[in-house]
């Protein structure tokens, strides 16, 4: 079966759609504002009054959750090393995620739980039910259907932790890229990576106290990772997926268009973003390759995003073949069903100027080549 991948009409910005940055407590909020030295454009202000009043409310949730679950939360353990799905933004990372979560013995984190971190054992419920209009239906960037229950990526739920991560660059997107150092976590002090390692493990610990499940992640910055995330998980499995980058380019730049405009608190001018692209595409895939070199074959799986479109079910069963994961006539049942709701969705497509097709082909060339993606060129 060929998964066929131009989104029907795109979604249009809901204006009471909550921004991202409501999600965080007030100590991370007040951080990020003085960090950028409280830079916000007035017509964003009324965004930044609600934050501040949402955050103290959050701060008292987060004690609440603490006093009744602190306890039974420290003492959960990971059992199951994770599985984490690597791939550059726009790579076909959610898609793989959404495969994944079908078996019903992965759980994951949802948009609410990255976005509520703070509290979701109390209130996720209770929200998702009576709230769920205040999240849109499809993501902007590419039409996929989104929600509170949709699996989202845990680098979101750092943020509202109050840790450093490129992904602050969203609310303040005409300055200078935050916390690059975050991508790859190579330079970071030790105190603040041992931070940074303690915020993510209590995060999953959460995760799994609540599904009592092993964890499917998916996050693209963990892609320049490997090394820490085998650290802190040496009996992780990491799951790779590549797509032409001819393709991705655009791709990405769209997608940080989009969540500048949406999520920012500035009006931006997108002054360096492209450059900003071709230089983290770069980043991530060399430290992918040495990450790669810390890892048991048994460890690390990668596929084409064009073979996946092209048979799903084939390349899934591969995965799992190679993973040992098991289940697999359990499971793929699920995958058909799946695809069945979502037959003739296809990507948005892009078309290249000669210059930046021919600066990708330079820039990129060793990620093409490697990959065979020299006939797109």
């Amino acid at each position: 079966m060929t998964l066929v991948t131009k989104p029907s009409a795109p979604p249009q910005e809901t204006p009471w759609a909550p921004r991202m940055w409501q999600g965080c407590d007030f100590l991370a909020w007040l951080k990020l504002l003085a960090r950028n030295r409280f830079k916000i454009h007035w017509s964003f202000l009324y965004i930044a009054i609600i934050v501040t009043f949402v955050s103290f409310w959050h701060t008292l949730l987060k004690w609440i959750q603490e006093a009744i679950y602190g306890r039974r939360i420290r003492r959960t353990k990971i059992k199951e090393p994770p599985i984490f799905i690597l791939g550059h933004w726009r790579t076909g990372t959610t898609l793989l995620h959404e495969f994944m979560i079908l078996d019903p013995r992965h759980g994951y984190p949802t948009t609410y739980e990255c976005l509520e971190p703070n509290h979701f054992l109390l209130t996720e419920k209770l929200v998702s039910r009576f709230l769920w209009f205040l999240i849109p239906g499809r993501r902007l960037m590419d039409n996929m259907k989104a929600g509170f229950d949709r699996p989202q990526e845990d680098e979101f739920a750092m943020c509202m932790l109050g840790q450093p991560s490129p992904y602050l660059t969203i609310a303040f997107p005409n300055h200078p890229p935050q916390y690059q150092e975050f991508l790859d976590l190579r330079g970071v002090r030790p105190g603040a990576l041992r931070s940074w390692k303690r915020a993510l493990t209590q995060f999953l610990k959460q995760i799994t106290y609540k599904t009592g499940k092993r964890l499917v992640l998916k996050s693209p910055p963990h892609t320049a990772r490997i090394k820490v995330l085998k650290e802190m998980f040496p009996n992780a499995l990491f799951l790779h997926i590549v797509r032409d980058p001819y393709a991705v380019y655009p791709s990405t730049v769209n997608l940080w268009k989009t969540l500048y405009r949406a999520q920012g608190l500035q009006k931006p001018t997108f002054a360096g973003l492209e450059d900003l692209v071709l230089n983290n595409f770069t980043r991530l895939y060399e430290r992918l390759e040495e990450g790669k070199k810390l890892l048991a074959p048994e460890q690390f799986y990668e596929l084409r995003y064009e073979d996946l479109v092209r048979d799903p079910v084939g390349e899934m069963r591969k995965v799992y073949e190679h993973f040992r994961l098991g289940g697999i006539d359990e499971y793929l049942p699920r995958l058909q069903a799946y695809l069945a709701t979502i037959k003739g969705y296809e990507t948005n497509k892009y078309a290249l100027s000669e210059v930046e097709r021919a600066t990708i082909a330079q820039r990129w060339r060793k990620v093409i080549e490697r990959y065979g993606y020299q006939s797109a060129d």
